[in-house]
C-alpha cells in the first residue's frame, strides 16, 4: 500500500501474502487414508478434491431455540433447519442453517468494543439472519446434531457453493485446503467459520475462530471482518480464551535454511529452486504454512529421498495457496527438507532501460507463512541474471561470475535473518567503507520507461540518478555508527542501498535497503513529477528511517502485527536522531520539526473526520484501517506514535549530567537480549522497567505499566497549560513560580512533564520535570541559584517531550 498524498508517511510496501503449507498425510493406521502415496502433481489428492467440491449430504435436523456460543460471540438458533454437508473423509464439515436465527458477540475488551461500534454505531453487536453458512473441523456437528431432530427438510445447495465461491474470488483464501489441514491431522482441529447472511450488513459478514490465526488479524484466533465495498475491514480480532484453541494453533515449524537458486530473464521472468530445510514444532506436524507469490507456479516437490509429493495449488487469481502433502507425519524436533522447483512472471516487473523493480519481496521463495517476519533462516543463494548487470541482495557478497549469457552471483546471511530479497539491474555501484562494515548504494544508469514523457521536455535534463548516489551513501555512512552508539553494533558485514523505480516508499531487508527513485532528485524535479508533500520531511528522512530497520525489524523481529508499532516506530524515530545529529547548528530546528510533523499526523482529523489517535491503540496496528475511518489510519499512527513513544522515554531518561547514557544502556540491552528473535511489546516493557530512573520509579510504583496502559495500549491525548512568572529573591537570585495544568484525561492519568527555561542570553535549558495527576495542576516555587539575569521564559515540552495536543 503506499501513501496518500496528504501525507508521505515512512512505510513499505504491504505486498498480500499468499499461503503455501507443507501438509503431511494420516498414517494408514489413523484414519486409513494415505495407504498408498498420493498421486504426484497439482490438486490431485482425492481427498482435498471432495473438500474443493463439496456439496449438501443427506443428513438434516430441525433446531429450536439452540445456541451454538463459540469464545465471545453465540449463534442464536431460535428455529429452523440445519442441513451438514456430506462427510469427507469420515468428517463433516459444514453445514447449512435456514430459518430464524441471530448472532451476538461481546468483545473482551475496551479497544475491541470500541472498534466495533465503529461499524455498528451500538453498543453491542448483534445481526439477524435467515441463512447460516457454517465450515468447521471443530465440534459443531456433534452439538447441532444432538441437539436437534432428525427431518428430510432440505436447504439451499447454493449456499454452500457460495461460501466456496466468497473465499476463492474474494477473500482469496483457500478453505478447502485449510480444512485438509485438520482433517490430515489425526484429532479433532478447532477452525470455525460462519458466513453470516443477514441484512445489516449485506450477507457479507464473517465470523472466524482458527487456531492457526485468523485470516487477516493473526496471531489472534478471534476475527470478525465484513467484505462489501461500501462496509469493510476487520471489526473485531483478538486471542481466544480457550486453552484448546490456544493450544492448537499457529507456526508448527522453524525453517533452518534456505538454499535457493533463482533465475531472472531479461523480460523479468523468473524461475527457482528452493532447497528448505524445517523442524517440527509440535508433535503430527502434518500442515506446514509457507508463503509463495501467487504467480509464481509450482512445477514439482520433492523430499530429501527424490520422492515426487503432491501438491495443491490453485489458480493465480482465485485462492492459490499452496500445499504439499508429505507421505509421513513428523515428531516434534524432527527435522525433514523438501526442494521446490516454480517459476512465472509478475513476480518482477520489468520497468525499462535496465530497471527492474521486484514486486515479490517476502515470498520469491517458500517462505513460513505462519511465522511473518519472526522466523529467523540462514540462506544460501545463487542469482543467474542477465549477463552486464549487477545483483545486490541480502548477506554478504561470497563470488560473481560471468559466462557466455548470464551474470552469476553468490550470496550468504551473515546471521540466520527474517527474511531474504535482492535488487538488480543496469546499475552503478559506489562503495564506502566504516572499519569493516562495507556500504554499496547502487544506482540505474538509465531511467525507467516512465521517466521518458518527463525527459522528453527537457526541463528536468535525462533524470539519471548516478551523478546522485553520493547523497544516499553519505546518509546511511553517517547513520549506521550513530545508530551503532545508540543501539549497539549490527552482526551484517555489509549493507547495500539500492534504488527502485517507485517513487513514493522505501523498505528494508536484512543488509538490503531500497529507496525510492524520487528520494535521489532534488526539491525542483519532485516538483516538476508533482511530489511536493508537506514540507518536505519525508524526503529528509527516508533514507536514515530505512537504514534503522537494519536493527528495528531485521535485527529485533516483531511477533504479530501488534507489535509492529515499535519496528516503525523505532525506525521513525532512529530518523529524528539523524536529523538532530547530522545537520550541525540546524539540527534541533529540524528535530523539532519533525516532532510537530509527526503529532499533527496523529492528532489531525483525515477526510473521514478521525483522528488516528482516537481510533485505536498501536497495538492494533493496520487493522486500524477500515471503510469507516479511511485507508491510512494505521500509518499516521504507528509510525509517529510508535516514534513518539519511544522519544518520551528518551526524555525521560534524558538529565543533565549523564545525557542520553540510560536511554542507550536501556536500547542496548533490548536489541542484545532479543537480537535474532521476534520481540514483543510487553518485551520492550520489561526492558524499560529494568532501567528506570529514579522519577520513573516513583510515578509508577517501580512498574512502567502506567505509561504502556496510557500510550501503547490507551489513546490517551492530555492538554497542558503553564502559567509563571519570575521575581528577585532577597538574595539577588531568580525565583520561578509555576503552576502546571493537565487536562483531557481520567483520573488515573499521570505524567512526568518536562520544564525549560529560555535564558536571558538566548539559550535553552532544562530545569527538570513536574508530576501531573489526572486532571488536576500542580504549583511550585524554585529558587534558581546562581541565575541572576532573568529568564525570558518558561516553557513545557520544548523538545516536544510528551506527545499531548498543542495549545
Amino acid at each position: 500500500m503506499l501513501p496518500r498524498a496528504r501525507r508521505a508517511p515512512l512505510r513499505e510496501k504491504s505486498n498480500v501474502l499468499l499461503s503455501l503449507a507443507v501438509v503431511s498425510l494420516f498414517a494408514a493406521s489413523s484414519t486409513g487414508y494415505g495407504q498408498t502415496a498420493p498421486a504426484a502433481g497439482p490438486n490431485s489428492d482425492p481427498v482435498y478434491q471432495q473438500l474443493r467440491n463439496i456439496g449438501l449430504g443427506g443428513e438434516s435436523v430441525t433446531v429450536s431455540n439452540f445456541d451454538l456460543k463459540r469464545d465471545a460471540a453465540t449463534f442464536h438458533l431460535h428455529s429452523g433447519t440445519v442441513c451438514f454437508a456430506a462427510p469427507v473423509n469420515g468428517k463433516v464439515t459444514g453445514a447449512v442453517f435456514v430459518g430464524d436465527g441471530n448472532m451476538l458477540l461481546e468483545p473482551p475488551s475496551l479497544d475491541e468494543a470500541k472498534s466495533l461500534k465503529l461499524l455498528t454505531k451500538e453498543n453491542e453487536f448483534h445481526e439477524d439472519f435467515e441463512r447460516l453458512v457454517l465450515r468447521f473441523t471443530d465440534s459443531t456437528y456433534d452439538e447441532v446434531k444432538k441437539a436437534g431432530a432428525s427431518t428430510t427438510g432440505g436447504c439451499d445447495p447454493g449456499l454452500l457453493q457460495d461460501s466456496q465461491h466468497t473465499t476463492r474470488k474474494k477473500l482469496h483464501t483457500n478453505i478447502s485446503a485449510r480444512i485438509l489441514e485438520d482433517l490430515l491431522s489425526g484429532k479433532q482441529g478447532g477452525l470455525f467459520v460462519a458466513f453470516v447472511h443477514g441484512k445489516r450488513y449485506d450477507s457479507k459478514l464473517l465470523f472466524m475462530v482458527d487456531p492457526n490465526g485468523a485470516w487477516d488479524a493473526a496471531p489472534d484466533e478471534i476475527e470478525l471482518m465484513t467484505y462489501n465495498e461500501n462496509k469493510s475491514g476487520t471489526w473485531a480480532a483478538f486471542r481466544s480464551d480457550s486453552d484448546k484453541i490456544r493450544e492448537l494453533g499457529h507456526s508448527r515449524i522453524h525453517i533452518e535454511h534456505q538454499q535457493l537458486d533463482t533465475s531472472i530473464e531479461k523480460n523479468a521472468h523468473m524461475t527457482g529452486k528452493a532447497i528448505t530445510t524445517f523442524v517440527a514444532l509440535s508433535d503430527d506436524v502434518r500442515a506446514v504454512p509457507f508463503d509463495l507469490f501467487g504467480t509464481l507456479r509450482v512445477q514439482s516437490v520433492t523430499n530429501q529421498s527424490g520422492q515426487a509429493l503432491a501438491f495443491v495449488q490453485e489458480d493465480k487469481d482465485d485462492d492459490p495457496d499452496f500445499y504439499v502433502l508429505l507421505p509421513q507425519p513428523l515428531a516434534k524436533g524432527e527435522k525433514y527438507t523438501i526442494t521446490t522447483t516454480y517459476g512465472g512472471k509478475d513476480a518482477i516487473k520489468n520497468e525499462g532501460s535496465g530497471n527492474y523493480y521486484p514486486i515479490a519481496r517476502e515470498n520469491w521463495y517458500p517462505a513460513n507463512a505462519g511465522a511473518g517476519l519472526g522466523d529467523y533462516t540462514s540462506f544460501d543463494m545463487t542469482f543467474h541474471i542477465p549477463k552486464g548487470m549487477k545483483m545486490a541482495a541480502s548477506g554478504s557478497l561470497i563470488s560473481e561470475s560471468t559466462d557466455s549469457g548470464s551474470s552469476l552471483t553468490v550470496w550468504k546471511s551473515d546471521v540466520p535473518e527474517p527474511v531474504a530479497g535482492f535488487q538488480f539491474g543496469r546499475m552503478k555501484e559506489e562503495d564506502a567503507k566504516i572499519t569493516d562494515f562495507l556500504i554499496a548504494t547502487y544506482a540505474n544508469e538509465e531511467p525507467p520507461d516512465w521517466a521518458e514523457r518527463f525527459t522528453k521536455t527537457g526541463i528536468m535534463g535525462n533524470l539519471s540518478t548516478v551523478s546522485m548516489m553520493k547523497q544516499p551513501l553519505a546518509e546511511a555512512q553517517f547513520a549506521i555508527p550513530l545508530y551503532t552508539n545508540y543501539f549497539g553494533p549490527l552482526p551484517f558485514k555489509r549493507l547495500n542501498v539500492a534504488q527502485q523505480t517507485a517513487c513514493n516508499y522505501g523498505q528494508s531487508w536484512p543488509g538490503l535497503v531500497w529507496l525510492p527513485i524520487c528520494s535521489f532528485y532534488d526539491v525542483t524535479v519532485r516538483h516538476y513529477l508533482g511530489l511536493d508533500w508537506s514540507d518536505n520531511i519525508y524526503w529528509d528522512v527516508v533514507t536514515p528511517h530505512e537504514v534503522a530497520h537494519q536493527w528495528w525489524g531485521q535485527l529485533v523481529g516483531f511477533n504479530s502485527y501488534r507489535d509492529q508499532w515499535m519496528t516503525e516506530g523505532f525506525a521513525d524515530f532512529s530518523a529524528a536522531l539523524f536529523l538532530q545529529s547530522a545537520y550541525g547548528a540546524k539540527g534541533n530546528k529540524k528535530f523539532i520539526e519533525f516532532w510537530d510533523h509527526e503529532r499533527k499526523s496523529i492528532t489531525e482529523r483525515n477526510q473521514f473526520g478521525y483522528r488516528a489517535i482516537d481510533v485505536g491503540p498501536v497495538t492494533m496496528g493496520y487493522r486500524l484501517d477500515n471503510s469507516k475511518v479511511g485507508g491510512n489510519v494505521g500509518v499516521d499512527l504507528i509510525y509517529p506514535k510508535g516514534a513518539y513513544i519511544l522519544h518520551m522515554l528518551r526524555m525521560m531518561m534524558w538529565s543533565n549530567q549523564g545525557g542520553d547514557q540510560n536511554f542507550k544502556e536501556t536500547m542496548q540491552d533490548f536489541v542484545k537480549t532479543y537480537a535474532g528473535h521476534a520481540a514483543t511489546t510487553e518485551d520492550f516493557k520489561a526492558t524499560v522497567a529494568k532501567h528506570m530512573t529514579v522519577d520513573m520509579r516513583r510515578i509508577g510504583n517501580g512498574k512502567m505499566d502506567w505509561f504502556f496502559d496510557e500510550y501503547v495500549y490507551g489513546t490517551a491525548l492530555p492538554r497542558y497549560k503553564l502559567d509563571s512568572n519570575f521575581e528577585k529573591g532577597p538574595d539577588g537570585d531568580v525565583v520561578f513560580r509555576f503552576k502546571v495544568t493537565q487536562s483531557e484525561v481520567d483520573d488515573k492519568f499521570r505524567m512526568l512533564v518536562p520544564v525549560y527555561l529560555e535564558l536571558a542570553d538566548g539559550k535553552t535549558m532544562f530545569l527538570g520535570r513536574v508530576r501531573l495527576d489526572g486532571n488536576n495542576p500542580t504549583e511550585g516555587k524554585i529558587p534558581l541559584k546562581g541565575l541572576r539575569d532573568v529568564p525570558h521564559r518558561a516553557m513545557l515540552n520544548y523538545y516536544d517531550d510528551v506527545l499531548a495536543s498543542p495549545n
